[in-house]
């Protein structure tokens, strides 16, 4: 009798390969809260800064739709599902996290208190999350757009996104069988 080893069995990936995956979608997370933290961003809030953040949402959409064609033609589509959500979900976070230690340096009285980098990415998680405990709020006009910016888009990531990368993974899944 043949056996078959798990990593050859169609739709469902070995240890090797979800050890890979893991490390993989670690590595890049840490590259981007690596770029997040020593790039440098003591200038002031201006056009070049507002045009800067508008590229990187757009940068953001870009690497959503290869993430989704990558789901899509994987032997593996659940398995770069749970990459994509586990890379782009932090990466849309630090992109709010910038923006607002942006804000809070350009314009101190936007925010309840100053925020560094931390805190800046403590204030976008706990808005991503709904979470919202307080102890942070937007005081400015322009904060408080900022985060409504945040609320409706993370309504649009837990929405239509996730929707999306489950339509890519049944895709997937019925390619591999055709």
């Amino acid at each position: 009798m043949v056996t078959i080893p798990p990593e050859d069995l169609p739709g469902r990936p070995g240890r090797r390969v979800i050890l890979v995956s893991v490390l993989g979608t670690i590595a890049r997370v840490a590259a981007v809260l690596a770029i997040y933290f020593l790039i440098p961003m003591e200038h002031a809030m201006n056009v070049a800064t507002v045009t800067g953040l508008t590229l990187e949402i757009l940068a953001f959409c870009g690497i959503l739709t290869w993430q989704l064609r990558r789901i899509v033609r994987s032997r593996y589509p659940g398995l770069r599902a749970l990459e994509a959500l586990g890379f782009t979900i932090p990466l849309f976070v630090l992109l709010f996290a910038t923006a607002y230690f942006l804000l809070g340096n350009a314009q101190t009285a936007s925010f309840s208190q100053p925020l560094d980098r931390v805190d800046a990415m403590y204030f976008a998680v706990t808005v991503f999350t709904t979470v919202g405990f307080g102890d942070i709020t937007a005081k400015s006009e322009t904060a408080r757009i900022a985060v409504t910016v945040q609320m409706m888009l993370d309504l649009l990531i837990l929405g239509l996104v996730i929707r999306l990368v489950f339509s890519a993974i049944k895709i997937g899944q019925q390619r591999q069988r055709s």
